[in-house]
């Protein structure tokens, strides 16, 4: 692989969790699309795209602060599950399935951090 970024195990992880967002946004009611389902496909793009970004020729604290973007859309995307369970988009498996995929995400990324900043 080319990039840094690729060889990340947390990066790998968010890459499949963003398809199952996406994928999951899909089956809302239309007239989501413009509110909780675009709201929740950008948090989750936003997991990948600032890992990566932060990732390649950056300092060890500019990758942690892409790092921290990183955990907030992570945390924003558990908000939207909530929202969707909620409103009855989806059902508590889905819920349950998607929110500790995202509990593993936010820990590697906190773990990721925290290796960086003993470096």
């Amino acid at each position: 692989m080319a990039f840094k970024f690729e060889n990340l195990i947390v990066w790998q992880k968010a890459l499949d969790f963003d398809d199952e967002i996406n994928n999951l946004v899909k089956k809302f009611p239309r007239e989501e699309v413009y509110v909780l389902s675009s709201q929740m496909k950008r948090a989750a793009d936003s997991i990948v795209l600032n890992i990566a970004e932060g990732s390649t020729g950056q300092s060890n604290p500019e990758f942690n602060k892409f790092l921290g973007y990183a955990l907030r859309s992570a945390i924003e995307v558990v908000a939207c599950l909530h929202i969707a369970k909620r409103r009855e988009f989806i059902n508590q498996n889905t819920f349950s399935n998607l929110y500790s995929n995202a509990e593993e995400i936010i820990k590697m990324t906190q773990a990721l951090r925290n290796s960086l900043r003993k470096k």
